[in-house]
């Protein structure tokens, strides 16, 4: 009674609630999770002892003053992009400091090294990390202290205790507990290398160290010993090796060291697969405790969350399924870089679907949870007997995280997932970034779908769980590629129903008008194509957590800023990635870097990145649909085309175009010249040894065939098969020319390959040419190419004036031979060490130069035609970036004109 009078009478102040909306999140959770299911807390000298595990590589520690100011193209930097972003914060970050203007920053190298600490928590750095993981300890000491002060030091206040009395024997108590309780390993794979080279990440580590005393630092020191081998005189030998800050020397105060604690000589190079599993498994003997918690590099935590860390330790004392104990306590997450860019929000909605309502989902009822790379705590224990928390093969083990999931199931164990708690985790917030980090997943289930692991689940599992397991995990990507196989079943088989002439026959007979039950089911597809499906557990999970109106407002919101259009260009990534392992393995680690991106990519670097997984694609369908728009029979009904055809039009125009859509200033005339001089110089540049695929098209084109070079011959032969139909436009397309109408002979068809081999000889007479006689016969060569052009325009005029073909008759030819070409080229790759034998490798190279110029062409020419519009840029930039990232990019603009103007009256 006494709670609903207070709910009815209190009244909430807008005073009270934070402006910051970080805080308010924060907040609420806290609140509302204090009302979930989670055990009572023991006292912290009773708790189960836990370590967290940190795998650390070459990313930022700490942003250097440099890194802070350097500006990109459009003149953003760092700092003036976080000064955008977060313009309360740093307001109230001048005031702590007593400054009035960034300048005043300047001034004192403590006042300096603040912003560098403001700047880096607010980015994807290990600082961030580093910092909300030691909430653990400050959580701890508390906790102890209040579990062991009398009246008297609860009166005094243990802020007041920290501050003022830190020698006090209750506090160096509560510390000694937390200590024992609490460790936190950092495995820096190269700090070693990196604190030999002077880099300055080791400097920051051990500027880290000195800050968090308690923190421990692991890496692999790989040192040079004289050798017991008579042969040799020197051998490398590797350490595992713990370190700690260590006091200062007393003749240098100023110098900062570290101390090994531990140096364990290993049998050889531990790097033997990724890097990252070797990384934590070497590091793990260094931790201790009852419960490990894996942490990536781009995550952070609350202090507010931390406090129930013994809490929900002691969920493994629990049978949650009234059999087992838990081997892995699943934690939820919340995404921190959602308000960077629209991209960023889409990613982070979808990632936030998939920690709260997906996993919780996975976990009860369906009991197929695994572990997701995420701020998972295994019991140390139960993983160290049993192989470890991550697995190291090279190739297979890409996605290692998961193997981890697989392996404590199948050893008897059980993963559960909690909500009460939730630790924060950066994400990928460019269009190349998200699509590296989407490309490594598919390849990763490409892998798993090889495994034994899975095998071994798949006949271990109940019926129930089975199915369950087989969606959760490959089953997702194998139905994204069903659903893209779907559209190019439809696609060639409409082909070949128009070319056989059956589609004409169909659409006049009596029998097949009444075919509305096909038609629906073909348009029930578009909406899982254009990505529909995939926002309904993201509106739900907004739905439970922030109310049905915001879920409502927010979709239609993502459908404003171009949701479909991500998810549809992601549905190619995913498909790509998955079916090239799946067909040739070979899946590989891509770093996908963890800045801001607020710089433009250029069209090569996009061109690289999605020609063979979404432009070639795209342009086949696009063929495809040209042709059954120019030959084939519409759908009668308005409703039935748009659905059926339009989704398909839709999937196209976004694989082709998505990239410059979602790239900043993608648009700006300036960029578009700059892009165009820069994909030329790449594409006419020579490859060879050395030369990275950034640097030369042949380069790149000779990287893009590896997976083929160490494919089977069953994947070989595959290619080769699926090359095929390349040639089937051809076949259908030269027998709808209007000079070949009234003729079925097979000759049509055998001199169409005829006319194909005289413009192969032809372009390789001329390249030939262009090597043997430019320089020497420079005149003689300019009249072959003369006369050949004279011969080509002869022939067409010859063909339109007897037997009368048509504008749309070469139209089709072209539509007819460049798949051809293009099928061709594939078979050659397939099958390339007989090409190079023969010695037409060179034309080979040539022919699919000429295809990559044109289909560049094509992708350039209407951005280009678009980028003259100012207010198209302008609309870009305030769809896709929210609107304190639109006003950074204007301010910049105005100031470097400003600066021009400036320099130019200078001169004057």
């Amino acid at each position: 009674i006494k709670r609903l009078h207070l709910l009815l009478t209190v009244k909430e102040s807008a005073m009270d609630v934070p402006t910051n909306l970080d805080a308010r999140r924060r907040i609420s959770f806290f609140a509302n999770s204090l009302f979930m299911d989670m055990p009572s807390a023991p006292k912290v000298r009773h708790m189960l002892p836990f370590s967290v595990l940190t795998p650390y590589y070459k990313e930022d520690v700490l942003f250097s003053s440099q890194a802070l100011e350097d500006q990109n193209e459009d003149g953003v930097s760092i700092l003036f992009y976080l000064q955008k972003i977060y313009p309360d914060e740093w307001k109230h970050f001048l005031q702590r400091v007593d400054c009035n203007t960034e300048e005043e920053l300047r001034e004192t190298e403590q006042l300096e090294d603040e912003l560098r600490l403001w700047a880096s928590y607010r980015g994807q750095t290990l600082t961030r990390t580093v910092r909300g993981m030691m909430y653990y300890r400050q959580a701890l000491v508390l906790q102890a202290f209040l579990d062991m002060a009398r009246d008297e030091d609860l009166r005094e206040g243990f802020r007041a205790a920290d501050l003022l009395n830190d020698e006090s024997p209750l506090l160096t108590q509560c510390k000694a507990i937390a200590d024992m309780k609490f460790t936190y390993v950092v495995s820096c794979q190269q700090y070693g290398i990196q604190k030999r080279s002077g880099d300055h990440r080791a400097q920051d580590i051990l500027r880290l160290m000195t800050t968090y005393p308690s923190l421990r630092v692991a890496y692999i020191d790989e040192v040079e010993e004289p050798s017991k081998d008579r042969n040799k005189k020197i051998e490398k030998v590797y350490y595992s090796a713990l370190v700690k800050a260590a006091v200062t020397k007393p003749d240098d105060p100023g110098q900062k060291l570290d101390q090994d604690i531990y140096r364990i000589k290993l049998p050889g190079n531990a790097m033997l697969g990724e890097g990252k599993p070797e990384n934590q498994n070497h590091a793990i003997i260094f931790t201790r405790g009852e419960g490990l918690q894996t942490i990536d590099m781009n995550q952070e935590h609350y202090m507010e969350e931390t406090l129930k860390m013994r809490n929900l330790l002691q969920e493994f004392l629990k049978k949650h399924d009234g059999v087992r104990y838990p081997s892995i306590l699943g934690v939820r997450e919340h995404i921190f870089t959602g308000s960077v860019s629209s991209l960023a929000w889409f990613m982070s909605n979808q990632e936030t679907s998939f920690v709260t309502i997906g996993q919780r989902v996975l976990a009860n009822p369906l009991r197929v949870r695994f572990h997701y790379g995420h701020p998972d705590i295994f019991d140390r224990l139960f993983h160290l007997t049993r192989g470890g928390v991550s697995k190291a093969s090279k190739i297979i083990n890409l996605s290692e995280d998961i193997f981890a999931g697989f392996n404590s199931t199948l050893r008897e164990g059980n993963v559960t997932h909690h909500e009460y708690m939730q630790v924060g985790k950066g994400r990928d917030v460019g269009l190349n970034q998200i699509s590296l980090f989407e490309a490594k997943i598919a390849n990763g289930n490409g892998e798993q779908t090889l495994s034994r692991d899975v095998y071994r689940l798949g006949h271990r599992f109940d019926f129930f769980r089975m199915l369950s397991c087989y969606y959760t995990t490959i089953g997702f990507y194998f139905s994204t590629m069903m659903t893209v196989w779907t559209v190019y079943v439809f696609l060639y088989g409409r082909l070949y129903l128009v070319l056989s002439g059956l589609d004409e026959a169909l659409a006049t007979g009596k029998r097949f008008i009444h075919n509305e039950p096909l038609q629906v089911a073909l348009a029930s597809q578009s909406f899982v194509q254009l990505g529909f499906l995939m926002a309904l557990p993201m509106m739900m999970e907004i739905g439970l957590e922030r109310g049905f109106r915001t879920a409502l407002s927010d979709f239609v919101l993502m459908q404003l800023q171009l949701a479909s259009v991500f998810f549809t260009f992601s549905l190619g990534t995913k498909t790509h990635y998955y079916g090239t392992t799946l067909l040739h393995g070979g899946a590989e680690y891509r770093a996908t870097g963890r800045g801001f991106v607020v710089f433009h990519a250029k069209f090569a670097e996009n061109y690289r990145l999605y020609s063979r997984s979404h432009f070639v694609k795209g342009i086949e369908l696009l063929i495809l649909l040209i042709v059954y728009e120019i030959f084939g029979q519409s759908y009668r009904g308005a409703i039935a085309y748009i659905f059926i055809t339009f989704s398909m039009w839709f999937m196209v125009v976004t694989w082709l175009f998505a990239p410059f859509l979602f790239n900043p200033s993608g648009f700006e005339w300036q960029k578009i010249v700059d892009d165009w001089t820069d994909w030329n110089k790449w594409i006419s540049n020579r490859g060879g040894i050395g030369v990275p695929p950034e640097k030369s098209w042949e380069s790149w084109w000779e990287k893009e065939q590896e997976p083929i070079k160490y494919s089977g011959k069953r994947g070989i032969v595959l290619e080769i098969v699926l090359a095929l139909r390349f040639f089937i436009y051809q076949y259908g397309l030269v027998y709808h020319l209007n000079i070949t109408k009234h003729t079925k002979s097979v000759l049509v068809y055998c001199l169409s390959w005829v006319v194909i081999f005289v413009i192969l000889l032809v372009m390789k007479t001329v390249s030939v040419g262009r090597r043997k006689f430019s320089a020497d016969f420079q005149l003689v060569f300019r009249l072959i190419k003369g006369l050949i052009f004279i011969t080509f325009i002869s022939i067409i005029i010859i063909l339109i004036a007897i037997p009368h073909m048509t504008v749309q008759d070469i139209f089709v030819c072209i539509l007819a031979f460049m798949p051809t070409g293009w099928g061709l080229l594939l078979v050659a790759q397939a099958i390339k060490p007989v090409i190079v034998r023969i010695g037409l490798w060179g034309s080979i190279k040539a022919l699919a130069r000429g295809y990559e110029i044109i289909m560049g062409l094509l992708l350039f020419t209407p951005i280009a035609f678009l980028a003259w519009f100012p207010f198209v840029s302008e609309f870009q930039t305030r769809m896709l970036f929210n609107q304190a990232f639109s006003r950074g990019l204007q301010i910049s603009r105005i100031l470097g004109g400003h600066k021009k103007d400036r320099a130019t009256r200078n001169k004057e």
